[in-house]
């Protein structure tokens, strides 16, 4: 049997009700904050807008960066296989030469 949580998350002064697993309580919290965080920074430089914007805004910002270490991490395989080959052809060179 899973070990389920209720709890309640702040976002963008509006609560949440969410059922999670205990071990994830930290990582969801801290995801509030940040957004949290990232909502009152556009709060306080654009004062025309409204709250949509701002989570519209943080979420772009967000997403850009998860894509952005997505492609990073797909890369991280290809570069080490590299860093091998790369290995194999100077080991082999210095015994050629």
């Amino acid at each position: 049997m899973e070990d389920k949580l209720s709890i309640r998350v702040n976002i963008a002064d509006r609560y949440y009700p969410l059922k999670i697993d205990r071990g994830d309580e930290e990582k969801i919290r801290k995801a509030a904050k940040m957004i949290n965080d990232r909502v009152l920074q556009y709060k306080q430089r654009y004062t025309d807008k409204d709250v949509q914007d701002f989570l519209a805004m943080a979420a772009l910002q967000y997403v850009i960066k998860m894509i952005e270490c997505e492609s990073s991490m797909e890369l991280s395989p290809m570069l080490d296989e590299l860093k091998g080959l790369n290995e194999e052809l100077d080991e082999f060179i210095k015994r050629e030469y």
